[in-house]
């Protein structure tokens, strides 16, 4: 067995385990939960429509956006209530994945 190993406890499901980590596992980004105030491209597509502007209140279920990807009109709504804080995209825009369209407050 090779001495220069480092264990590590690792919990899963109520139970623990010894073991070693590989470099990758060791150097991972850990998962943060989605930010419900913020709403992102999940694929690169163009703005068809922009439904909101800067102060709209919104409430859980209204149209914010619509963005076209792969030819099909995607309608993204508001996860929550709340007030646009921001509008980062404009009609006509061309974003990719992950791009921040808008955030609430």
């Amino acid at each position: 067995m090779d001495e220069n190993l480092e264990f590590v406890d690792f919990k899963f499901e109520e139970i623990t385990y010894r073991t070693t980590l590989t470099k990758k596992f060791a150097g991972r980004t850990n998962y943060t939960p989605p930010d419900s105030r913020k709403v992102f491209a999940f694929i690169p597509g163009t703005i068809l429509k922009v439904f909101v502007k800067d102060g709209n209140k919104v409430k859980k279920g209204d149209k914010l956006l619509v963005l076209q990807a792969m030819k099909m009109d995607n309608q993204l709504l508001a996860s929550r209530n709340g007030t646009v804080k921001k509008v980062y995209v404009k009609q006509g825009e061309v974003v990719p994945k992950r791009y921040l369209l808008i955030e609430l407050k």
